[in-house]
């Protein structure tokens, strides 16, 4: 077991209205800490989505577990090869390595605060998102910074299958 000591020196604190947002309905992130900033410890964003949104297609992390706490709505979580509901205040966190992806519930809108520990730069990779919703890259960049990101595309039936 490997331990994270995070080496930054002063709070984090972010403002709402300080946060930048990226996207637009129905798919929106407001990032709130990066790695960066927290000195390894986490990287954290809410994503907010609406009428049964997609919010990330199947992938998984090497090296980081990743936290989905609702705040609010219903969403769908995939945990390895089971889909899980997910309710307001209901928390998941998959394990380095685990497949998973998450999209609010068909018909339903889900606003997710999702952390990321130890944390990965990631912010840039959501301006990419960005870029490719927008048209200004294609999809197929995404696996170019795979390992750039932690972020580790993979197909999965039982998800296919629920959305």
């Amino acid at each position: 077991m490997t331990l994270i000591v995070p080496d930054f020196d002063e709070s984090v604190i972010v403002r709402s209205v300080d946060a930048e947002v990226v996207g637009r309905a129905p798919t929106t992130v407001r990032l709130l800490a990066d790695s960066s900033s927290t000195g390894g410890a986490l990287s954290m964003q809410r994503v907010t989505l609406t009428n049964g949104a997609d919010g990330a297609r199947p992938h998984h992390h090497a090296g980081s577990a990743e936290l989905f706490y609702l705040l609010d709505g219903t969403a769908q979580i995939l945990s390895g090869e089971q889909v899980v509901t997910l309710e307001r205040g209901d928390l998941a966190v998959v394990p380095p390595g685990l497949p998973h992806a998450f999209a609010a519930a068909p018909g339903c809108d889900a606003d997710i605060l999702i952390v990321i520990t130890p944390g990965v730069e990631r912010f840039e990779y959501f301006r990419h998102l960005e870029r490719i919703a927008y048209g200004k890259v294609p999809p197929e960049s995404l696996l170019e910074v795979q390992e750039l990101y932690d972020t580790h595309f993979l197909k999965s039936p039982a998800w296919d299958e629920r959305r």
